[in-house]
């Protein structure tokens, strides 16, 4: 359907909104099955529209204007609320739904969990394509903005309108590799706080709630380093003698990498895992389905974890 107004197409919009997502005509044009010249021509005209160049081209690939990247939460409000008006009664045909959903995470989320959420996307919704995002190191809003349609994680959302659904509180566990010299004998705060530890910060911090529970007893420990996702930092721990955290969902993926994991010997403070996403999405069926994925994706006993002790 094509509604117009003033003379503007409307349906621009949903044109806009996949070219900055994709930044690229053909790419776009396979999205709305479209071919390249009737893209290009659809491209000029919401440069007309806007009187803005929306994607200028940088070396071999295009990229948005500033003025695009200003309105592109915007048109993504404006075409996702299109879309849940027109699904009658709330329901969504999802092996017809063609679909890209960004969702933000931190690496050990995609890492242990991405393989099976795929899956289960391909198998009820083959159109759907996943976009995860990791943290980054500069607070943005990214879901007011529509930079990212679902967050998952300990949610620190500075944005008031956003939802935000608690889901379990996550712990620590200590990770090293195996065999590791800490392993030999009852792991206590003393030992711990002797060992030299790796940080992960998205932000290159060197301290945390492990050396504020520490110096409650008195004790501090040896920082030589952080790196900004787990992943990244199992990798280090196995080839090394340092010492690292992990939350108790990303354990398998220690053990996968041959690592060991044991209960960190301080009072530390729990995380609240939720999901969060901005109200705009609250009618819209396949944003539901999504959310809905993302609670039956985490096991029954997230968040507690598998004490060993050594």
């Amino acid at each position: 359907m094509r509604v117009t107004q003033s003379g503007l197409d409307l349906n621009l919009l949903v044109a806009l909104d996949v070219l900055l997502e994709e930044s690229s005509v053909s790419r776009a044009a396979s999205r709305l099955h479209l071919s390249e010249p009737a893209m290009s021509r659809t491209l000029g005209r919401i440069r007309k529209a806007l009187g803005d160049p929306v994607l200028v081209r940088a070396g071999r690939t295009m990229v948005p204007t500033p003025r695009a990247l200003a309105v592109h939460g915007e048109v993504r409000a404006v075409v996702e609320r299109a879309r849940a008006l027109f699904l009658a009664g709330g329901q969504v045909d999802l092996p017809t739904l063609t679909r890209t959903f960004t969702v933000m995470a931190h690496d050990a989320f995609a890492a242990t969990f991405g393989a099976t959420l795929f899956s289960r996307v391909a198998r009820e919704a083959p159109g759907v394509r996943l976009r995860f995002l990791s943290e980054s190191h500069v607070d943005v809003p990214a879901l007011r903005e529509g930079v990212a349609d679902l967050e998952l994680g300990v949610v620190d959302s500075r944005s008031p309108e956003v939802r935000v659904e608690h889901l379990f509180d996550e712990h620590m566990l200590g990770v090293v590799r195996c065999g590791h010299p800490l392993l030999r004998g009852r792991i206590t705060a003393r030992r711990f706080a002797a060992a030299e530890h790796l940080i992960v910060s998205r932000r290159g911090r060197l301290e945390g709630p492990v050396d504020t529970a520490l110096a409650e007893q008195g004790l501090s420990r040896r920082v030589v380093g952080s790196v900004g996702s787990f992943p990244a930092s199992l990798f280090v721990l196995g080839q090394s003698d340092l010492v690292g955290l992990i939350t108790t969902q990303a354990g398998p993926l220690a053990a996968g990498l041959g690592l060991e994991t044991f209960e960190v010997p301080l009072d530390l403070p729990t995380l609240p895992f939720g999901i969060a996403w901005h109200p705009r999405h609250d009618a819209d069926p396949a944003h539901a389905w999504l959310r809905a994925c993302a609670r039956e994706l985490l096991p029954a006993d997230a968040g507690h974890p598998v004490r060993r002790t050594h």
